[in-house]
């Protein structure tokens, strides 16, 4: 790692954290309250963690920012782009329309009306049938008529000959000059319904991208920034600030990833349960070998199934601004007050029994007014801190890959609701820094090119398979913002698919790097 100045930022829905690193040197860490206008908030947290530091805004090498903002558009069903949908398939793919299983008000928003027109390959390479560029061009004169903006192109295995899929996108162009396109190829894996969607969702996401990019940029000059600008991406690695505006959709899951990838370096733990205990929600993981566990089945975005590999998280709404009620019976959550916490908790003068209150009132934290507090029934105090560990204990039972006892890391400044040993956990650290663990991780993290792909060995060998599917990881990587000379191969998955004729395998390839200069 270079010593180079840089800042992770992670934005949250309640508050937004900043850290300041000197190679693997922590200088300073910052919270803020997380604001309507995320730029606003960003501006404010790079702000303090420079002035905490002392050291002035030219010196910064890079910053990388996590940000919930794209996925917060999915689920809000706002700032969206209704979207052509255009699939190059043949006759019997067509029975399945796209968007056939999303949830009816995002799909109201997004559906800018589909077109199946001839074209996809197979397995092998071979096409299905010739590409329909007639079909095509009606198409998008249906959609330039309707003022649609934004198209998303899947065919059928583009992932193994995206060539039609390049093909199609030249004539949108010609038929739609200003048009931004989406390609299936260069978002989602094997699995058409599921590539499909993210596609779709990435589409939506364009001008949002471009806007949200743009007004980072704007803040960077406000601030004094001249370096570049990095966005986390699901994996927990960068993507340059141009590749984000092109596929917003690769940020979805950055922000668990990014706080379990900051846990690993302030501890220096491999393998551990990582327990990330926010503002508004906790999320628990394993750490293996320093990266997050991905789960098996691709992740499901604002009710849309994609096939994007994404930590393999549990997630509950327990956090710091967790509202406390204890009526007929004690409840903390799901709904939390989130960045209102500073003017709603009782502890600040607010009007709201929040679990930070709770934390206060057992002097595991000294924030506001105790003295606000002295009508807190004990024994409601010690039944809410039981209840949360209690939770808390739960979800790291399932998530454990066995029954013995693992380290668990605590992190995130809602983690001060937990006190001593959890049950089923060997040690239970708080590291320096934990309630900035998120930010330390986008600092740290890498740039990454994945590629999962099904090739035929007919004809060829399997290393001259392996070869071509790791040389286009390799390129992505670098696209993408990475040092050519510093790319190494992360993962590597073959398998053997005995069911399709001609010696046909799935590759899956991961490399990662370290920032280009």
């Amino acid at each position: 790692m270079t010593k180079q100045l840089r800042i992770g930022v992670d934005v949250g829905g309640t508050n937004t954290d900043a850290a300041l690193l000197r190679g693997e040197e922590v200088l300073s860490t910052i919270k803020t309250a997380t604001t309507a206008n995320v730029t606003d908030g960003v501006s404010a947290a790079i702000r303090a963690v420079l002035l905490a530091a002392g050291v002035a805004s030219e010196r910064v090498g890079a910053v990388m920012i996590g940000t919930t903002h794209f996925l917060n558009a999915l689920v809000e069903c706002r700032h969206l782009q209704r979207t052509g949908i255009l699939r190059l398939c043949g006759p019997a793919t067509r029975a399945l329309p796209p968007m056939i299983d999303w949830p009816e008000d995002l799909r109201s928003v997004v559906d800018g009306g589909a077109a199946l027109v001839g074209g996809g390959v197979n397995y092998d390479g071979s096409a299905i049938v010739s590409l329909d560029a007639d079909a095509i061009r009606l198409a998008c004169r249906d959609w330039r008529d309707r003022g649609i903006g934004v198209v998303a192109i899947c065919s059928v295995f583009a992932l193994v000959d995206p060539r039609m899929e390049i093909a199609a996108a030249e004539i949108v162009s010609e038929e739609l000059p200003d048009a931004s396109v989406s390609l299936s190829h260069r978002i989602g894996k094997t699995g058409l319904l599921q590539r499909e969607s993210a596609t779709i969702l990435n589409a939506s996401l364009h001008r949002l991208g471009h806007e949200t990019i743009a007004a980072f940029r704007h803040a960077f000059g406000e601030l004094g920034l001249s370096c570049p600008l990095y966005l986390t991406q699901n994996d927990g690695t960068l993507m340059s600030a141009e590749y984000a505006e092109r596929f917003p959709v690769f940020t979805m899951a950055s922000g668990p990833t990014n706080s379990m990838r900051g846990a690993a370096f302030l501890t220096g733990l491999q393998d551990a349960v990582v327990i990330d205990i926010g503002g508004t929600t906790t999320d628990i993981g394993m750490l293996v070998g320093g990266f997050p566990r991905s789960r098996g089945e691709g992740a499901t975005v604002a009710g849309v199934r994609t096939n994007f590999r994404v930590p393999d998280v549990f997630s509950f709404g327990l956090g710091g601004g967790s509202r406390v009620r204890d009526a007929d019976e004690l409840r903390i959550g799901p709904d939390s007050v989130g960045f209102r916490l500073p003017e709603k908790a009782l502890c600040f003068g607010g009007d709201e029994l929040t679990a930070t209150d709770i934390a206060v009132a057992a002097g595991l934290v000294d924030l506001g007014n105790k003295a606000r507090l002295k009508h807190l029934d004990g024994a409601v105090v010690t039944a809410a801190l039981t209840k949360m560990k209690r939770d808390v204990e739960t979800v790291v039972d399932q998530m454990k890959p066995g029954p013995d006892a693992v380290p668990a890391i605590l992190v995130g400044g809602g983690s001060v609701l937990i006190d001593g040993l959890l049950e089923g956990t060997s040690v239970s650290l708080r590291p320096d820094h934990f309630g900035s663990a998120n930010a330390i991780g986008a600092a740290i993290a890498q740039v990454s090119g994945e590629v999962d792909n099904i090739v035929s060995l007919e004809g060829r060998s399997r290393q001259s398979a392996l070869e071509s599917v790791i040389a286009e990881a390799r390129r992505r990587a670098v696209e993408a913002g990475a040092a050519e000379d510093t790319v190494v191969l992360a993962e590597i998955d073959e398998t053997p698919l005995s069911y399709l004729p001609g010696n046909a395998m799935r590759i899956a390839a991961k490399v990662v790097g370290d920032l280009s200069s």
